[in-house]
């Protein structure tokens, strides 16, 4: 609903999603609704899929997708996908497989004003034998499809199957293993030399304001609350270097203050300092695709306004396209 608003407001920016938890839905009603937003943007969207990470929510709204399970939820996972491309690809479609079966088996139809087809029908007994989703996507064959990933193995699945990743916490040097994983797997499955950064998008956490006191005294508190409630199940783990060791401490988030993330995944500070930090993920990592969020919870609305005001005006366009002349932030 927050894509139609966008798409009927704007009319030249992307409209996507980071992400829809796909094991959580139902994937031809998601399919519909993805490409209804397609049609209705006129071919704005990218789609972001995900197999979700918190357990409250997958036992709630679909038990098959417990993470207890992790395999049974990576095939769901798949299994969804699969439908919903076939929903998009094909005018009329069928599938069977461990948790979905389209169209239901033994339901016969008969209507004056839908008149029988051998494209979806068995002519001689009226059983639906595929169905169809209307309207496609406006993209063809679909739009972009972008999958939330962090580990080897989802990485490598992604770039197996002709996805696009999101990434978001690891600092520089952690993510340049996870960009060369994509780059390698996604060379060999297309048998072509895939340029690191291709296929990526990084989500990066970004308060830009006038001094970097002020971006700390304005959103330090709201981005440190925000990641104690994430780091409550996934740990600091992700925060780490390659190589360097978690301390232990009495509990597991006792490290979790502004200095430990500002210098390992933060964009808080001055047009300057943000400029610098972006130019470095440029350098380290060819990043060519850059998701920026202001809004944490807490944060003061016309404040969070100004940072992107800030980043518009005073960012954006300093931010070297030929990676030349770059300066790290210390």
């Amino acid at each position: 609903m927050m894509g139609v608003d966008a798409a009927a407001r704007t009319k030249q920016i992307r409209i996507g999603q980071a992400c829809n938890v796909i094991t959580f839905h139902n994937p031809i009603r998601l399919a519909e609704d993805i490409a209804l937003l397609d049609q209705l943007s006129g071919g704005r969207v990218d789609v972001g899929i995900g197999r979700g990470i918190y357990g409250r929510e997958a036992i709630n709204m679909n038990k098959e997708a417990d993470l207890k399970d992790q395999a049974k939820n990576f095939r769901l996972f798949d299994e969804s996908l699969t439908i919903m491309k076939k929903a998009w690809t094909e005018e009329f479609f069928s599938h069977q497989g461990e948790f979905y079966t389209y169209p239901s088996p033994n339901f016969t139809w008969q209507h004056d004003m839908s008149p029988p087809s051998e494209k979806f029908l068995d002519t001689k007994t009226n059983e639906i034998k595929k169905i169809s989703v209307v309207p496609k996507p406006k993209q063809e064959p679909h739009p972009p499809i972008w999958q939330v990933v962090d580990g080897a193995r989802s990485i490598e699945w992604a770039a197996q199957n002709g996805l696009n990743t999101i990434m978001w916490i690891p600092t520089v040097k952690a993510l340049k293993k996870r960009f060369e994983i994509y780059r390698d797997a996604k060379s060999k499955t297309e048998n072509r030399e895939v340029p690191l950064g291709e296929g990526i998008s990084l989500v990066r956490d970004m308060f830009v304001a006038e001094t970097m006191e002020e971006a700390e005294k304005m959103a330090g508190e709201h981005i440190i609350n925000y990641m104690k409630w994430v780091c409550h199940w996934r740990g600091l783990g992700n925060h780490m270097d390659p190589g360097e060791e978690l301390p232990e401490t009495k509990h597991k988030l006792d490290l979790l203050n502004y200095d430990f993330l500002h210098k390992r995944n933060l964009l808080f500070g001055t047009p300057e300092y943000v400029v610098n930090k972006i130019n470095e993920l440029k350098s380290e990592l060819n990043l060519q695709n850059l998701q920026v969020w202001s809004n944490f919870p807490g944060i003061d609305h016309e404040a969070c306004m100004r940072s992107i005001k800030l980043f518009n005006d005073e960012v954006i366009p300093k931010i070297n396209l030929d990676n030349s002349s770059i300066e790290k932030a210390s």
